[in-house]
């Protein structure tokens, strides 16, 4: 697109972010679009950076040694919390126009984010180390090992179009919080939020060395985000085939990966009518906050036959409440997915769940990338709806046995392994659903995505390496151990 004097369409102003390397502003030949799904105007542009601009962020950021102390640290990331507070309006706004999720979405996203950075200050403050004494056996020893932690030093940060901020901040806060340099690079699809963090960070009095953004297109930067001699770790949140060709092309470098899910959201049959109520709440919140687009939304509602024909028209009347439409319309509780193609496929893997039997109990029509709550009833578990990763507002309801052995195997036969959710008053069966699903995190009473931003977070299986996420993990991750010993 080329700037005329009328840089404006409708009421929204076109902006263009240059990158941001090591707090220089940095542009490249080339831009990239970044379009209002709502309306799929282009709302900015971005550079097209090439692997250039990230091989001279990891040159910088490797032969930067930080020196902040721990309380430096904390005044940082507790002054860009207090910054992300009292910016809310203007950041939520930019985060509906990249992904067009609703403002109460996006607003929601920015409170997250505000308690990243808090939980990190905190954390500052809390000493690794370990002592470990060394008279403990017959041929122990008058000796103490104690360990601490250090910073890595350069940190590749790839992050994913669902939380433009909040995955960026759960990337670049524990980095800050543990002195490390970090280089991210958002995906092309949202990646003006994580621009203007950065500003945000250099304000909050972040050393520009140790954080840079750089945008541009996978094949041109992919590779040097991955590659780069200076990395010492690659931390990375988004879809299961770019996670695993990054495993491949890292080799021996450290890698964090949180990937895809498939997360189900369980009700069994011990529930009352007041409870299968309360269940259906979760259901449908949990398949359509942040418009189906969180890797813990709930893909797959496996409710028990018994109470199956008392459960569905609760889960239908709910969806049919929800109001979609314009995102930037206070009212408005679901926005559009992120463009129109996902949305268009989503709402083909529907029709092919009904041509294999599932009934369709509510699809008020799909409009671009808006796609509606759509609730499907009667879902093959075999259908591809809910065995591939659906990342939209759709409510699928399976059918699964009341047999609880035969459902925890029904839950267990996907890919992946990330979060679940359980509704049950029975203590046993909570005990028996915690240990038998094959999964990172069971929620019993509450949706497989709850966490606080502290808490791990990962999965298994195709849902990622093992390696959690979550400000205490992320700061582990982003240190080496390093030991010594005294006489004592």
């Amino acid at each position: 697109m080329t700037h005329s004097d009328n840089d404006t369409i409708g009421a929204i102003k076109v902006r263009h972010e240059p990158m941001r390397i090591a707090g220089e502003k940095v542009d490249a030949e080339g831009v990239v679009e970044v379009r209002y799904p709502w309306n799929d105007t282009v709302v900015g542009t971005v550079p097209a950076g090439g692997a250039e601009h990230a091989r001279r962020a990891f040159q910088i950021a490797s032969s930067y040694q930080p020196k902040l102390t721990r309380y430096e640290r904390q005044k940082i990331l507790l002054k860009t919390a207090d910054l992300l507070d009292a910016r809310k309006e203007e950041i939520s706004d930019l985060v509906t126009l990249e992904l067009g999720i609703s403002k109460q979405d996006s607003l929601y996203e920015v409170g997250r984010a505000f308690d990243v950075f808090t939980l990190s200050g905190q954390l500052c403050l809390l000493d690794d180390g370990e002592i470990f004494s060394c008279d403990l056996t017959p041929h122990g020893k008058q000796r103490k090992i104690f360990t601490l932690r250090e910073p890595l030093n350069a940190i590749s940060a790839i992050t994913p179009f669902n939380h433009p901020l909040n995955m960026v901040s759960h990337k670049v806060a524990p980095a800050i919080a543990t002195n490390n340099c970090i280089v991210v690079k958002p995906t092309e699809l949202t990646p003006m939020t994580a621009l203007v963090l950065a500003d945000i960070l250099y304000e909050a009095g972040l050393p520009p060395e140790m954080l840079s953004v750089v945008t541009g297109w996978p094949q041109d930067i992919g590779d040097e985000m991955i590659t780069n001699p200076n990395i010492d770790l690659i931390t990375f949140t988004g879809g299961v085939p770019v996670g695993k060709m990054i495993a491949q092309k890292a080799g021996y470098k450290r890698q964090v990966l949180e990937l895809g899910g498939n997360d189900p959201l369980i009700i069994l049959n011990d529930l009352d009518d007041a409870d299968l109520a309360r269940a259906a709440d979760l259901a449908v919140a949990g398949a359509t906050k942040n418009s189906g687009q969180r890797c813990t939304a709930v893909k797959r509602i496996l409710v028990q036959e018994k109470v199956a024909d008392r459960f569905v028209p609760l889960v239908l009347e709910r969806a049919k409440r929800l109001k979609f439409g314009d995102p930037m319309d206070r009212t408005t509780d679901l926005g559009t997915v992120v463009h129109e193609k996902a949305a268009a496929l989503f709402e083909k893997r529907v029709h092919m769940a009904a041509e294999a039997g599932a009934d369709i109990l509510y699809h008020p029509g799909r409009n671009g990338a808006l796609l509606p709550p759509i609730v499907v009833d009667k879902v093959p578990h075999a259908s591809e709806l809910v065995m591939e990763e659906t990342f939209g507002p759709i409510v699928p309801i399976i059918r699964a046995p009341d047999d609880d052995e035969a459902l925890i195997a029904l839950s267990n036969s996907t890919a992946f392994g990330l979060s679940s959710g359980v509704c049950t008053n029975d203590f046993r069966r909570m005990q028996k659903y915690i240990a038998g699903l094959k999964v990172g995190t069971v929620n019993i009473w509450e949706v497989p995505g709850y966490r606080i931003e502290m808490s791990p977070f990962g999965g298994i299986k195709d849902s990622g390496n093992g390696y959690k996420e979550g400000v205490i993990e992320a700061m582990k991750s982003f240190t080496n151990v390093k030991t010594f010993s005294l006489p004592w």
